[in-house]
This record gives structure tokens, C-alpha cells and sequence, in this order.
């Protein structure tokens, strides 16, 4: 008997010692969501610590530029905000430490500024 294995498109199958390992590779409109979540949280933690803040200082973030960034942070805002320490997600413009970013090919401007 002859056993053909055939990989699946958006499947990753790994075979070794007879046990098979198979991931998903398919990204989802909320893993691609989740991912830029990530990214945002890590650059605004960036920009805390460029700005001189204290690790426990509450901040208002702020996010101009880009739309779709925008509306990402919104719908995410009380992940975003518990991570960063932020009182407030804006699109109003803040006075503070702000910097322009490349986010997964979106460019964006955030600001933070301490309470």
C-alpha cells in the first residue's frame, strides 16, 4: 500500500517519527485585526519611553493620518488603552510627543501626552 500525502493551500503539515503536526495558515480579517492591535500597543509603548514617561503614567493617545488606523484603535480602544496606560483615545489633536509611524504598510501619526 503506497500512502501520498498532498499539502492543503492555507495548511502547513510537518510529519516526523509518524506524528503529524498541521497549522492553519490562513490569516482572518480578526488575526489581521489583532495584528495591527499588537503593533500600535508596542509603538505607543516606544513612544512612552522615547517621551520620558514613568512606567505608571497615565497618558491620552492620540491618532491622526490615517482612517483605517483610526478606526482599528477605536473599535480596540479597551485593549489599547489598558495596555498603554491610556485615560483616552482621541482623533483630536494633542499637544505632546508625537512621531509618524509605518504600521503593516499604513502610515500613521500618534501622539501621547501625559495627564
Amino acid at each position: 500500500m503506497l500512502i501520498e500525502t498532498q499539502q492543503k493551500e492555507g495548511i502547513f503539515a510537518l510529519t516526523d517519527n509518524g506524528l503529524t503536526v498541521a497549522l492553519d495558515t490562513v490569516l482572518t480579517d480578526a488575526l489581521i485585526e489583532e495584528g495591527f492591535v499588537r503593533e500600535i500597543i508596542s509603538k505607543i509603548q516606544t513612544m512612552r519611553k522615547e517621551a520620558g514617561f514613568e512606567v505608571m503614567d497615565h497618558i491620552v493617545v492620540a491618532v491622526s493620518g490615517n482612517d483605517k488606523i483610526a478606526a482599528i484603535m477605536t473599535a480596540n480602544s479597551d485593549t489599547i488603552c489598558g495596555d498603554v496606560l491610556a485615560d483616552k483615545l482621541t482623533t483630536d489633536a494633542v499637544e505632546g510627543f508625537t512621531k509618524d509611524w509605518n504600521i503593516n504598510g499604513e502610515n500613521v501619526t500618534l501622539t501621547v501626552q501625559k495627564q
